[in-house]
């Protein structure tokens, strides 16, 4: 385990402009983490990201993972899934991206990985690390009493004119709002209102979905789920009701800080011992209900 004292060797999988500007951008500027390499599908864009963080590129990611004590992840579910199996099992601690996998099985063998190695994990849920939205929902957690929830996430992915990487990513393009924003939405409801008991699913305009669940607390949320709404009608809205009465979500801040935070938490849980509430396990039952949602659609 790792000291106090000792910095954390980390290796970045993944090439893109989020794997840049936010992963290894936060890698390289926090105290406790040293960015030691990175590794990607395409080499020359590997070699691009780790000539602007000032480190060095790997052409074999085993090699990557024995030089590191953790990996961070910035690559599509499903080829983050057996990579980070992998890593696991090289004995490395796994800084994850959401969704964890889009299949239960996959997300499950990174579980059984991180637990078999005895290795932290964290995964990447925006809103539970960001400073102001993480006290905030310690803070609704705590008061309880809440009948009902709605968390909807809008975005205008595709506006025109948006020439976004995420806008052109296959598996985004393929799997729509669900996965791609619907983990976002349960990270936030999971640690107020509880478990997940049911969860029913329907479709809107184009990617759309619109959910329905209730909790183990007795409380019932609905989500709506969205990549394709207009561009003036894209925000964030988390509201819950009750007994205190109605409450809204502040603005989370900047993604590169939040990422930040979830450093911390992986340094903390691999000093502690302890798992963090938003670790492979947390994610692996993200993907069930994700799941779940998917059959309920059809």
């Amino acid at each position: 385990m790792t000291s106090a004292a000792t910095t954390l060797r980390v290796g970045l999988v993944g090439t893109g402009a989020w794997a840049s500007d936010t992963h290894a951008a936060a890698l390289c500027a926090h105290p406790g983490t040293d960015l030691v390499g990175v590794w990607g599908r395409r080499p020359e864009a590997a070699a691009e990201v780790a000539g602007r963080h000032g480190t060095r590129v790997y052409e074999d990611v085993d090699e990557l993972f024995a030089a590191c004590d953790a990996v961070a992840f910035a690559v599509p579910p499903d080829v983050q899934a057996p990579l980070a199996a992998r890593a696991a099992a090289a004995g490395c601690h796994l800084l994850l991206d959401k969704p964890l996998a889009t299949s239960v099985e996959a997300a499950r063998e990174v579980v059984e990985a991180t637990r078999k190695a005895g290795v932290a994990s964290v995964v990447f849920f925006t809103l539970r690390f960001a400073g102001a939205t993480s006290h905030w929902l310690a803070r609704q957690a705590a008061e309880g009493g809440w009948f009902t929830a709605r968390a909807d996430w809008y975005g205008a992915l595709y506006s025109p004119g948006d020439a976004s990487e995420q806008a052109t990513s296959p598996w985004r393009v393929g799997r729509g709002a669900l996965w791609d924003v619907g983990p976002h939405a349960l990270s936030v409801l999971l640690p107020v209102l509880g478990d997940v008991t049911s969860v029913t699913a329907a479709r809107g305009p184009a990617d759309t979905v619109h959910l329905v669940l209730s909790h183990a607390s007795g409380a019932s949320a609905t989500a709506t789920l969205s990549l394709t709404s207009p561009a003036r009608a894209a925000g964030i809205f988390v509201e819950l009701r009750g007994t205190s009465g109605v409450v809204s979500i502040p603005s989370g801040g900047a993604s590169v800080d939040a990422y930040g935070g979830a450093i911390g938490a992986l340094l903390e849980s691999v000093r502690s011992g302890r798992p963090h509430a938003c670790d492979a396990g947390f994610a692996l039952r993200v993907t069930e209900i994700l799941t779940s949602a998917e059959t309920c659609l059809g």
